[in-house]
């Protein structure tokens, strides 16, 4: 070996060594590529993360006890936020849920087999057992994104957990709630150590950028936080969010359960969640649940008043500045559609930065990690990747598509899309038509049987407790996205009735390969008392006519080639609605009452696939 080369062995090798020395020195940070937060090795560990507790004190006291109510909160977060003086931006959930909901016991339901316009007895009211040690108040989302790079918060609701304050659903308190907290992590607001003491604890480690994201409740109170306009909170991540109080209670003036939870109302959900300080629960029942919404929710009309507007975060939307990435599933029956829409319409139009996944499965499903993850990437840490300037608004997951596949579109409603309306041809009681030719005059009548559920009626193929009309067979795929509506000329032969709306998909399909997608399109309900005011229904005068319009929820499907679309009226949905005695006669006006789709390609694809 020449001296030169062994010279130039012994620098690399000094080169080598202090690189090393360098990297083991080097404090850890949040790594970035293509646009996302990378898993970092020195935030990986559980072992290594700090977690604790606190309270952040409120400006409001619903308890009763005269001292502002104060907010559990705990807090997980990289060892380095302490170690190494690293701030780190937050991921904040928050939820009724954490410390444990009521049993389902027999009778907390309201009993749905009455007339309409009836209350209905007294139900049972289930106490909660609180569960949870502190200093965790939830294990949710920590994995994900801790090793990101992120600090993550959850704090408990007013009422619940060792929160103080009173549920209220959707009141006030539950949108400043989280805002206090976020103002806490941007250094506004107060917090301590112990519930009832007075040593302060502050959020050094905060970089004062804040994100939030969960999923039914727990996504509806980051839209809540967001309405308040707070500082620091720069983005949300909604995943099937409940955005109207009255929206997921009632339909168009109608009593309407949410899927699967027949006879729920706003109290219900109350003593569902009530899980706060046993000695402010009889205080909390009285003046919330038994008082403020036994004289508001009114299921005797299911009319629309001040109380249930001040519970529609689509009326609170001025003072919001965070961006948002929406979810939701267009078969969700539970929180539906309607809910995560109406927000990202009206955030579009303020001019925010918004983007809406859409999956075609039930309740609950985020969108794709890499989604999320360039959204908290660009709003928390600042990394520009691009993510506000996309082209397209709306990625959805086709039919058989896999969740974490979605289909990129410029936006929800396709852009494509016409509304094309159908007028309705006789034979309802076994198969009436669709077309899109002129009708003459024409009655039918169907009678309603509440034992019939929506899927006898929609697969009988004579029935007198509804009508059906349907398109010709498809020959090819026809792409609905947006809004369906309908507008229904009716009569009744009784002051007071259900009316309901199935979309289907025809020939109904059944067996173990039938996917949530086959047979249901969308649906809708009404109440025809409501027909002229949302705010004050009329009764009903036996034989007079009535014209009641009223949306579908929204959705976004591909109809396969071969099917026909139906359009199905009844009377009451054995899933959804009350459930009076049979025999309520409503005579429909053929000729004056019309289905209209929002079809991509518009009237000339529609045609294309018809004729």
């Amino acid at each position: 070996m020449t001296f030169k080369s062994a010279y130039s062995l012994i620098v690399a090798l000094a080169f080598s060594i202090l690189s090393c020395a360098q990297t083991t020195t080097e404090k850890a940070k949040p790594i970035f590529k293509d646009g996302e937060a990378q898993i970092v090795e020195a935030f990986q560990n559980p072992e290594n993360w700090l977690r604790h507790d606190l309270w952040v004190e409120t400006e409001f006291d619903t308890d009763g006890d005269g001292d502002k109510d104060r907010m559990h909160v705990s807090v997980t977060r990289p060892k380095q936020t302490e170690t190494e003086g690293l701030k780190l931006p937050v991921i904040y959930v928050t939820s009724p849920y954490f410390a444990g909901v009521a049993a389902d016991a027999p009778g907390t339901m309201w009993n749905v087999k009455h007339e309409l316009g009836e209350i209905g007895e007294e139900r049972f009211h289930p106490e909660v057992i609180r569960r949870g040690e502190r200093p965790i108040i939830s294990n949710s989302h920590i994995r994900k994104w801790v090793p990101r790079g992120y600090i993550v918060v959850h704090s408990s609701s007013p009422g619940t957990g060792l929160s103080d304050g009173a549920p209220t659903i959707g009141g006030k308190n539950e949108s400043l709630a989280p805002k206090a907290v976020i103002d806490w992590l941007c250094g506004r607001a107060k917090g301590f150590t112990e519930r009832n003491g007075d040593e302060e604890v502050k959020a050094y480690w905060s970089t004062g950028k804040v994100g939030m994201t969960g999923t039914s409740y727990n996504g509806t109170l980051p839209l809540a936080a967001a309405t308040t306009g707070v500082k620091g909170l720069e983005v949300i991540i909604p995943i099937a969010p409940n955005t109207s109080y009255y929206h997921y209670y009632r339909s168009y003036g109608l009593v309407r359960s949410p899927g699967g939870y027949l006879g729920e109302d706003i109290d219900v959900l109350y003593d569902f969640v009530h899980s706060g300080d046993e000695d402010k629960r009889a205080h909390n029942n009285k003046v919330v649940r038994d008082t403020e919404m036994m004289n508001n929710m009114d299921r005797q009309t299911g009319d629309y008043n001040d109380w249930w507007a001040g519970r529609d975060y689509l009326n609170q939307m001025d003072n919001m500045e965070a961006a948002m990435l929406m979810s939701h599933g267009f078969n969700d029956w539970n929180v539906m559609p309607e809910h995560s829409y109406r927000i990202y319409k009206a955030a579009k139009e303020k001019g925010l930065p918004v983007q809406i996944y859409y999956h075609q499965n039930g309740h609950g499903g985020p969108p794709p990690t890499s989604m999320m993850n360039k959204w908290f990437t660009k709003y928390l840490h600042g990394v520009d990747n691009g993510v506000d300037k996309e082209k397209n608004k709306a990625y959805i997951v086709r039919e058989y598509d896999d969740r974490q596949q979605p289909t990129a579109y410029l936006d929800y409603p396709n852009p494509d899309a016409q509304d094309v309306t159908l007028n309705l041809t006789p034979g309802g009681t076994s198969v009436g038509g669709l077309t899109l030719n002129s009708v003459d005059a024409a009655k039918e009548t169907l009678t309603d049987n509440v034992s019939f559920s929506g899927k006898d009626l929609a697969k009988a193929k004579n029935s007198n407790s509804r009508l059906l009309y349907v398109t010709p067979q498809l020959k090819e795929d026809l792409h609905i996205s947006g809004v369906p509506k309908v507008s229904i000329s009716l009569s009744s032969n009784k002051s007071a009735a259900n009316l309901s709306v199935w979309l289907i998909s025809l020939p109904w399909e059944e067996g173990d390969e039938t996917k949530i997608t086959d047979n249901i399109i969308t649906r809708g309900w009404a109440d025809p008392k409501n027909y002229k005011s949302l705010t004050k229904e009329e009764d009903l005068i036996p034989g007079r006519s009535y014209t009641v319009n009223f949306e579908l929820q929204p959705d976004d499907q591909i109809i396969k080639a071969g099917q026909q679309i139906g359009l199905m009226i009844f009377s009451s949905d054995q899933e959804f609605t009350l459930h009076p005695k049979a025999g309520t006669e409503l005579t429909i006006q053929l000729d004056k009452t019309t289905l209209t789709l929002p079809i991509v390609g518009g009237k000339e694809a529609y045609r294309n696939v018809t004729n």
